[in-house]
């Protein structure tokens, strides 16, 4: 197989045509036998056709799930036979790394390097919960009198997850592999506009020895099959990334039966510069802190804001180097900023900056739609910089999910926190500051799940990563998010010589 640089867009090493459903171990059309069209963001091209499940199709799939998890051996393996098929999973993917990478690129239009990274993410997602797995266990708790109390983590059962657009693979490693892990079963919904990946996952994950319908991937509308699982009485827990709005309308679902429930949601994060930092690491670290992943990240520090002092000679360092960078072939290991998702976002994107316009804010460098010679076809944006703005303007105060950041001036750290904190999302920050006393109290006051000091890296296998607010609540990425996949009994015993007679009668 070829070198993950000498990938090209035309030549896929492992293409096909259509993609099936995976229920109960087997690859399967729809039940109605629908199916819909996966484009390349990059070209507008078709990459290939896919099953598109429905409520039939889920309900097969949740059955499926609840055998396995009721009746099925994957909850009852020794946890270190599990964590052997977890290295597993990771090692085939390793070996088609290529492939992942390939596909990835293909169906999100994202440049070369981020998809690298987040497909090497994904394998070290399974390696990890490989190991924290072993460690995840009860306790033995001191209780009075000749009693014994100890607990024991048991799996919380069929579990439906549901995975963004963004970052497919990624996500869904961050799903599966601590659910599996735990001993669930698991029904993953991929987004529509990206799902090849997730399936391509469930594929390997049988081929690893998952045994039969305990993940299961069924991609569908949200409306439909993302619905018909959160509102399933017989699915135990739901996880969700994606929009906050979509968020709230889950939680409110699935209350309906009580289930567990974890959503990592929308942000609208701050990137604060102090007048000491090391101004071009800050530079640098801000330009990828906005601009990796086209800005379509939900943790994507697109609000800047730069202290007075130093506010000119950043900007203008911020401003040439966004100028400077390449837009083009995803495939290109030159390029920076790959391609927007669809047209409909590149609508969404547009529209907030031709608000700040109207709001009177200035465009400091982009504020259009690309075109991006011989991708004409694609869908693409300049990265924006906006200036002159405040906090009662739309840019500054909704999530815009893609590569516009706003900068603005702060005179202390008083106003810092306040700016930083006046949102109603929680779930990245960053500070940028030579002084490790500042940036502690900044880290202990900002409002938000992750706070990035001098770096601009947000998620690592072991990190807790979730947000406060309306960015969600749970935690992914880490040894916690074991318990969200589990149950903890509790088991009370009397040791005593004496029977209890606690009425003395």
């Amino acid at each position: 197989m070829s070198t993950v640089q000498e990938i090209k867009v035309e030549k896929l090493s492992m293409k096909r045509e259509f993609y099936h459903l995976i229920i109960n171990g087997e690859k399967v059309e729809s039940s109605s036998g629908a199916t819909f069209k996966t484009y390349n963001p990059a070209t507008g091209e078709v990459i290939a056709e896919v099953a598109k499940a429905t409520k039939e199709d889920a309900e097969k799939a949740i059955q499926a799930a609840r055998n396995a998890f009721d009746h099925g051996k994957w909850r009852k393996y020794p946890i270190n036979k599990r964590s052997r098929i977890l290295n597993k999973i990771a090692s085939i993917m390793q070996a088609r790394f290529n492939e992942l990478v390939e596909l990835e690129i293909l169906d999100t239009g994202k440049s070369l390097h981020a998809a690298q990274g987040q497909v090497m993410q994904a394998i070290e997602d399974f390696e990890f919960y490989a190991g924290a797995i072993v460690g995840h266990r009860g306790s033995v708790n001191p209780v009075p009198g000749q009693f014994q109390n100890y607990t024991e983590k048991e799996p919380v059962g069929v579990c439906a997850q549901i995975i963004p657009w963004n970052y497919p693979l990624m996500m869904a490693a961050w799903k599966i592999a601590p659910a599996i892990a735990a001993g669930c079963s698991v029904i993953v919904k991929p987004a529509t506009l990206t799902p090849l990946t997730a399936i391509i996952l469930g594929e390997i994950c049988l081929e690893a020895g998952v045994p039969e319908g305990v993940v299961n991937i069924v991609p569908g509308s949200g409306s439909e099959v993302g619905n018909y699982l959160v509102e399933h009485k017989q699915v135990d827990k739901v996880a969700f990334t994606g929009s906050t709005p979509i968020g709230k309308n889950i939680m409110a679902r699935a209350s309906q039966t009580l289930k567990r429930v974890t959503l990592e949601l929308g942000g609208k994060s701050p990137n604060i510069v102090f007048e000491d930092a090391d101004l071009d690491a800050a530079v640098d670290g801000s330009l990828f802190g906005i601009f990796y992943n086209t800005g379509q990240s939900c943790e994507a520090r697109s609000r800047l804001y730069v202290h007075e002092d130093i506010y000119e000679e950043f900007v203008n360092k911020f401003v040439e180097k966004t100028k400077k960078l390449k837009l083009g072939n995803p495939f290109d290991k030159e390029t920076h900023v790959g391609a927007i998702i669809d047209q409909n976002q590149v609508d969404v994107i547009d529209s907030y900056v031709k608000s700040a316009i109207e709001d009177g804010a200035d465009i400091l460098v982009g504020g259009k739609p690309a075109k991006i010679e011989g991708f004409e076809q694609g869908f693409w944006y300049e990265p924006t910089v906006i200036a002159n703005v405040n906090h009662d303007m739309k840019v500054v105060n909704e999530e815009i999910f893609g590569p516009v950041v706003v900068i603005m001036k702060f005179k202390d750290e008083k106003e810092a926190i306040k700016l930083a904190n006046d949102t109603e999302f929680g779930l990245g920050s960053a500070v940028w500051t030579k002084d490790g006393a500042r940036a502690t109290r900044i880290a202990n006051q900002i409002q938000a799940g992750i706070v990035m000091v001098n770096c601009p890296f947000s998620a690592f296998p072991g990190t807790p990563f979730g947000g406060y607010k309306q960015s969600g609540f749970g935690r992914e990425l880490c040894i916690e998010t074991l318990d969200l996949y589990t149950e903890t009994k509790s088991i009370i015993s009397y040791y005593g010589s004496r029977p209890l007679n606690p009425f003395g009668l």
